[in-house]
């Protein structure tokens, strides 16, 4: 949880910083549209490819070692940027935390599948993944800000990869176990895992369905996540309240993730639940139209936004641990978050700002990720038909 919180900070430290590097690396003015959305999508570019070819090439390293390893690279690009005057050297440094946090994020799923029970799985992966991620998203631009305005970006840079480099890898390093001691490995030894990665391993055709449900979910995270300050000032909210409007959804997120994560351990219904999680929010994001009220499209957006993170995240983690065949579930991991987040993000982003090009309006393009996700959430629910899962949930009986 802690190495994933201290990840998105690094994510997003350009976004805090973009205007003042713009102005120091000589591409502010006319430049600085095209520039910038470069800077800011070459992290997604790498995040992409290496979620699923390092999932893949690292299904033989103890995560232990790869989870240390990446986090040290990306936290020495981090502190490269704020030493750097080099435009060239900034999007070059912005690839390789991609690439490393995309190596870093499957290993997460292989920790979550050899140390917990299965009937433990969600609340798992809700510590170890989500609330990183959601905390830092909530409080990032709080703790990221200060700092940038008292000391500027590049100590800002400086800071955040020293905390990787001299907090979170020793950390790794002293409290991480290898995988060998883990109470519930039950995947092959190293030298006996397939060279090639096979469909069957990842659970066959309805792996696709997976797959499809992922994507556009990561569409409608990122969709919402990357203009959600500008749609929100859109509708009303501006200065305090546009940062408070902006990390409501995040927050309502936070609240409910765990309550809805002990209902799934307890009931094993996760793939009821995690369906519901994309259709649900799709029909509120659908009704944004209807509503004139600022206050009433951001009451919409936050609760879909914060009840599909809370319902579908965590559990679709649980679906694939318990689906996919062991040695296979960091490759399995990564392809779908690397086609998702980085994939199914990248064309969200793009088809809102086209949408708004048109319209003049963000809500036009939430309506639509509304509809694509009603689709995942029909997806996974065929999903659920056709692929039961392989190890059930133990009753409250059985376990005691």
């Amino acid at each position: 949880m802690v190495g994933l919180f201290v990840a998105y900070l690094d994510r997003t430290t350009l976004s805090v910083a973009l205007p003042s590097v713009a102005q120091d690396m000589g591409f502010a003015g006319d430049r600085f549209a095209v520039t910038a959305s470069w800077a800011l999508t070459i992290f997604l570019i790498g995040y992409a490819i290496a979620n699923v070819v390092g999932g893949i090439l690292t299904r033989k390293q103890d995560p232990k070692r790869v989870v240390i390893w990446s986090f040290a690279i990306w936290s020495l690009a981090t502190v490269f940027v704020g030493f750097t005057d080099s435009l060239v050297v900034l999007l070059v440094c912005r690839f390789i935390l991609g690439v490393a946090e995309g190596v870093y994020w499957p290993q997460q799923s292989r920790f979550a599948k050899a140390w917990f029970a299965p009937n433990e799985r969600t609340k798992a992966n809700a510590i170890v993944q989500y609330y990183g991620q959601f905390i830092a998203m909530a409080l990032g631009f709080m703790i990221l800000t200060p700092l940038y305005t008292a000391f500027g970006w590049r100590v800002m840079f400086i800071v955040m990869g020293c905390v990787g480099l001299f907090g979170v890898v020793p950390l790794f390093m002293a409290k991480l176990r290898p995988e060998l001691e883990a109470p519930y490995r039950d995947r092959p030894a190293p030298e006996v895992v397939p060279a090639r990665l096979s469909l069957a391993a990842l659970g066959g055709y309805p792996f696709l369905l997976l797959l499809v449900s992922y994507i556009t979910q990561g569409m409608l995270f990122w969709g919402v996540t990357l203009w959600i300050p500008l749609a929100v000032r859109s509708v009303g909210f501006t200065g305090t309240s546009q940062a408070i409007a902006s990390s409501l959804p995040y927050l309502a997120a936070v609240l409910l993730a765990l309550p809805i994560s002990r209902i799934s351990d307890r009931t094993g219904r996760r793939v009821l639940i995690a369906a519901l999680g994309l259709l649900i929010p799709g029909v509120l994001m659908m009704l944004l139209p209807v509503v004139d009220s600022g206050y009433a499209k951001l009451a919409l957006i936050t609760v879909a936004l914060g009840y599909y993170a809370s319902s579908y995240s965590p559990n679709i983690w649980s679906i694939l641990q318990s689906t996919i065949e062991p040695q296979a579930i960091g490759a399995a991991s990564g392809i779908i978050n690397g086609l998702g987040a980085g994939g199914g993000g990248t064309l969200a982003g793009l088809l809102v700002g086209l949408l708004y090009r048109s319209t003049g309006s963000y809500m036009s393009g939430f309506v639509v990720l509304g509809g694509l996700v009603i689709l995942g959430g029909i997806a996974l629910l065929i999903y659920g038909r056709i692929r039961p899962m392989r190890f059930s949930v133990p009753s409250r009986a059985e376990t005691a």
